[in-house]
């Protein structure tokens, strides 16, 4: 795999690409999705109570013949059907078909109810009792990982948040104060520039250097991610794509090729 794994304060490592569900919907092509991408060498799979397919991503990994630690999985508490935290975590282990996930992550900081603290509490439960090898957050902003640290036993391993050159300044200080204190940021919806809001800024320096490298755009801004020190959680139908994703792991841009990025995306 060209993506390396990081360390996670928990001590297991985390493959720093990943296939996201969010989109996937539910039926046969999650699981055709999902199975195509761990094929092709993902194998880490990123999925939440809220995308309802996490049976169909169970469902993939199974049938794919992966060993249980040959594969990283990633589900989220979304306060879903107004169950709780415990219900959930049990409902997602049973849709997934597994005894435990590799990280479990509160879907945002609104969901940690009554409070950041009593919510990160159960967390710290589920990590001590096995359910969960590393627990973390999503969408956290810093107020919130602060409120989240000031009582917190066990550190959040990881804060997946929306990440693209148009948000990047808006989302620097998050990801400045979560690598400060050793908490992962994961990024998703990263091609947003080019899949969403074609024709910005952001087109010149990401068009400029998929030419000069002999890639394509999407490539470009999975290697801007790659060198923000974030793990990129990204999907696709396309076969091809998922391999031009994975193969974007062996590019390496230039500090300044970066800099002209992230300028192009704060006019943006």
């Amino acid at each position: 795999m060209p993506w390396d794994l990081v360390k996670l304060n928990s001590g297991y490592q985390m493959p720093t690409i990943a296939v996201g569900t969010w989109k996937m919907g539910n039926g046969d092509g999650p699981i055709s999705q999902v199975d195509q991408a761990i094929s092709l060498g993902f194998n880490h799979v990123d999925t939440a109570q809220a995308y309802r397919n996490e049976a169909e991503a169970g469902q993939a990994i199974r049938d794919s013949g992966l060993k249980r630690d040959e594969i990283f999985i990633t589900t989220k508490f979304s306060g879903s059907n107004g169950l709780d935290m415990r219900t959930s975590i049990n409902n997602s282990l049973k849709n997934l078909g597994v005894s435990y996930v590799d990280l479990y992550l509160i879907h945002g900081p609104r969901l940690a109810v009554p409070d950041i603290s009593t919510a990160w509490k159960q967390m710290e439960d589920f990590k001590k009792e096995g359910l969960a090898r590393s627990i973390g957050i999503s969408n956290f902003d810093v107020k919130d990982m602060a409120v989240l640290l000031a009582t917190a036993e066990i550190k959040p391993a990881a804060n997946q948040i929306l990440l693209h050159p148009y948000v990047y300044t808006t989302q620097a200080p998050i990801i400045e104060y979560a690598q400060a204190h050793d908490i992962v940021i994961e990024g998703y919806s990263c091609l947003i520039p080019i899949t969403q809001r074609p024709g910005g800024p952001v087109d010149v320096p990401v068009n400029k250097l998929a030419k000069k490298y002999d890639v394509t755009p999407d490539q470009i801004l999975m290697a801007w991610v790659k060198h923000k020190g974030v793990v990129v959680v990204t999907t696709s139908s396309k076969k091809d794509r998922l391999e031009g994703y994975l193969n974007a792991g062996n590019l390496s841009l230039t500090d300044e090729e970066i800099m002209a990025i992230d300028s192009a995306g704060s006019e943006g």
